[in-house]
């Protein structure tokens, strides 16, 4: 499926979706997606509620709510708002945590809607 229609700007095709600008012929964007692993209890989740402190309410895939937790590897480079799809792995000892691990941005979130992973 193309996303670029017959628009034209000069001898560039306009993108409904980004806006952006392609020539004829250009090779469409690629997406690269990370899912969770299963084997390491890696699942979906959709944060709800930012708390302060590296904290976030998520709502996780199996329909328990966490408390998150953002690891330290991911703290300082990406920022986390309400509604973000992200990946979480629960704790073992204590059900009602979990941590963040990765963050999805809104190319992948589309790619994972439009191949039916959420």
């Amino acid at each position: 499926m193309d996303t670029f229609s017959n628009n034209t700007v000069g001898e560039k095709e306009v993108d409904h979706l980004t806006g952006n600008y392609r020539k004829p012929g250009e090779p469409e964007e690629v997406v690269r997606v990370r899912l969770p692993n299963k084997r390491m209890k890696e699942q979906f989740a959709v944060a709800d509620l930012m708390l302060g402190s590296n904290h976030i309410r998520v709502r996780c895939g199996d329909g328990i709510t966490r408390m998150g937790r953002i690891k330290g590897k991911i703290k300082k480079r990406v920022w986390i708002r309400e509604g973000d799809i992200l990946i979480v792995i629960p704790w073992s000892f204590q059900d009602e945590k979990a941590d963040i691990i990765y963050r999805y941005t809104k190319p992948q979130v589309d790619w994972l809607r439009s191949h039916n992973y959420l």
